[in-house]
């Protein structure tokens, strides 16, 4: 590993101590503002290149106040066309999960291409004194996950357990070629989330529960997708989300995080000291509250109108200089505020505002606030000034996105190879009772739907939002564990059944049972409490499959793909081996490389999480609810026998 990722220990120490000043202006913030910025050290200020200084202060001067507007209004593929972007001075825009050229869920690398190059010289064909180029922005957060044929890799939680950020540089860079590819530049990624409650639906974004960990692996990522900004393959990255977001009580999505300013500073704000340092040109703001516990209590209310946080801390004490862009529709969740109209969150230091539909309306509302008096035109100077500053960095004015030599070629989207290394390197050995490695010419039984599904093995983000909507048909290029121990073992030697009904387990050698939670991503992934967090209640047909082939005098092999780690102690002791693959994205067949055969590899992973030893964790991985600790993780090389493990009991709803 490269010296670059030790300083994140420095970092992890040095948050645990606070600064003696709040940092430029404290006069003007009040004693809860000024306690929560002191508890962030500052950072040292980069250099800024004063040649392109002055060339922004030359541009904004000649601007007008529509254009300024224009330039901060994000809108989505699918609400604005190429010529309303060069009539409303638009400086980005994005798609979303799900969304894709003329609706197309097959669009093609040329249909991406085409419709990136007719938005990037509409924004040029403006009437701006100086033609400012357009950037747009995707959601690539485990490969160019919004494209059909495009590779997918392991989500983060399962890179988090190989606990190796020079694999996830790598995978940025590949990320980033992909995304090249599509005549894009901009990565809303990497998600630097410390989790301390598996309930999260986004838990498999966040690399581990360790600050330290989820750091290394973010700034690994930054690297890999920026590069030097200015290369053939190079995208911005997206620090986020600013700050907390894996600390919200009971995991609820966009729901408050308690803390002190001192917990929040250490545990939340560990990835954005890494990010910047790792020079990250754009930070995303969460959609959840901060509500500071301690002395001085404070509810500082939704991240996007949180002007302490945004341009206290992570603007004036942290000195970034790059742009500060809203989540989706995030704004109207301030209060006060509406999806077209929030003054307030300009005023915190947002610069680029995600309002996918009504952007239009927020250009008015906007325009009539500054007119007015609500926000100053300053503020809006500023915020333009980082944007440019962020295109300048890129190279943007000198050489478009379209004119890289990844543009447009097909083959940049796909590198089987890293991702079957990283499927191999992330899948944890929990349990090994004997059952694995497989013999050599085994007769295979293989249950369970997931074991054919790319939808189950890819999860959340895989080409629709929520990773649901799909099927194996979307997934062109890639291999199925079935698919893997097939080619592993021979057709012959491996028999296929879902549901598990009308065989025999004894006349095999081994069964192999794989299960699944459901795709999911935000909101709806979210396992709200009191419901007990097991996966036999959740999915209790999975547990009858693993009941109906078990005890048969037959070694079973469990396969869980997971967003998360979850109570499953009744399935592990139903099982003589038992793997947690998280969610491996499309080469999930690379699993049967580490079962057994000619090709056989060990298992290295770790967990990145502490496994709960009960359906009713309350969060922070207390030793008591902890069935196996963050770090473990078996092998051939280091077995161990597991025996039976104490089971609770799975209740009705959690206390």
């Amino acid at each position: 590993m490269k010296s670059r990722y030790f300083p994140l220990l420095a970092i992890a120490v040095g948050l645990t101590s606070t600064a003696s000043s709040a940092g430029p202006g404290a006069s003007a913030w009040s004693p809860p503002e000024r306690q929560a910025i002191a508890a962030w050290p500052a950072r040292k200020a980069g250099k800024p290149d004063p040649a392109i200084e002055r060339r922004i202060a030359a541009i904004v001067a000649g601007m007008t106040l529509e254009q300024k507007v224009g330039q901060i209004t994000q809108a989505e593929i699918r609400s604005i066309t190429p010529a309303e972007v060069s009539q409303y001075y638009i400086g980005t825009i994005l798609n979303g999960g799900g969304a894709w050229p003329e609706m197309n869920k097959h669009a093609s690398v040329t249909d991406w291409t085409r419709l990136a190059d007719a938005y990037a010289k509409a924004a040029l064909a403006s009437d701006m004194k100086v033609k400012v180029p357009l950037i747009w922005g995707i959601d690539a957060v485990h490969g160019n996950n919004n494209v059909y044929g495009a590779t997918l890799y392991p989500h983060n939680i399962g890179l988090g357990a190989a606990h190796e950020p020079a694999l996830v540089e790598r995978i940025g860079w590949a990320t980033a070629k992909a995304v090249r590819a599509t005549g894009i530049g901009w990565a809303f990624a990497p998600t630097v989330a410390v989790v301390r409650n598996q309930r999260w639906g986004r838990t498999y974004e966040s690399y581990s529960s360790d600050p330290v960990q989820a750091a290394a692996n973010g700034a690994a990522l930054i690297h890999g997708l920026q590069g030097t900004l200015t290369g053939d393959g190079d995208v911005l990255a997206s620090v986020k989300h600013f700050a907390g977001d894996g600390g919200t009580w009971r995991g609820i999505d966009q729901g408050e995080n308690r803390s002190s300013a001192a917990n929040y500073a250490r545990i939340d704000g560990a990835g954005y000291y890494a990010a910047l340092d790792a020079k990250v040109q754009t930070v995303m703001i969460s959609y959840n509250s901060w509500t500071m516990t301690g002395p001085i209590a404070h509810e500082f209310g939704k991240m996007h109108g949180n002007r302490a946080l945004v341009t206290g801390v992570l603007k004036d004490k942290l000195r970034f200089d790059g742009l500060v862009v809203s989540d989706w529709n995030a704004i109207e969740q301030v209060s006060g505020c509406t999806t077209d109209h929030c003054p307030v969150a300009i005023n915190a230091g947002v610069d680029v505002f995600m309002v996918p539909e009504k952007w239009k309306s927020f250009i008015a509302n906007t325009l009539a606030d500054v007119r007015e008096g609500r926000v100053t035109e300053a503020r809006i100077d500023d915020a333009v000034k980082r944007i440019l500053r962020v295109k300048f960095r890129q190279g943007l004015f000198e050489r478009p996105i379209a004119a890289g030599k990844f543009t447009g070629d097909a083959a940049a989207l796909i590198d089987r190879p890293l991702a079957q290394e990283a499927v191999r390197k992330s899948a944890v050995l929990l349990k090994n009772d004997g059952a694995l490695p497989l013999k050599a010419g085994s007769r295979i039984l293989v249950v369970g739907a997931a074991a054919d599904s790319f939808p189950a093995q890819a999860g959340g983000w895989s080409l629709t939002w929520q990773g649901d909507g799909t099927d194996n048909g979307d997934y062109p290029i890639g291999e199925t564990l079935l698919g893997g121990l097939r080619r592993a073992y021979g057709d012959a030697a491996v028999t296929f059944s879902p549901d598990g009904n009308g065989l025999d387990p004894g006349k095999f050698d081994a069964v192999i049972a794989v299960l699944a939670e459901k795709p999911h991503a935000e909101m709806k992934g979210d396992v709200r409490w009191p419901e007990p967090l097991a996966q036999s209640r959740q999915y209790p047909e999975q547990a009858a499959l693993v009941d109906r082939v078990s005890g048969k005098g037959v070694p079973v092999v469990t396969v869980l793909y997971s967003g998360r780690t979850t109570y499953a102690t009744d399935l592990i002791n139903h099982s003589d081996a038992f793997v947690a693959a998280f969610l491996p994205g499309t080469e999930a067949g690379a699993l049967a490389d580490l079962f057994g055969g000619t090709a056989r590899r060990d298992f290295s992973a770790r967990l990145s999480f502490a496994w709960p030893a009960t359906a009713c964790p309350s969060g922070g991985e207390p030793a008591d609810e902890t069935l196996f600790a963050r770090g473990f993780g078996l092998s051939y090389a280091r077995p161990a026998k597991t025996g039976r493990l104490a089971e609770r009991a799975i209740p009705a709803t959690c206390p």
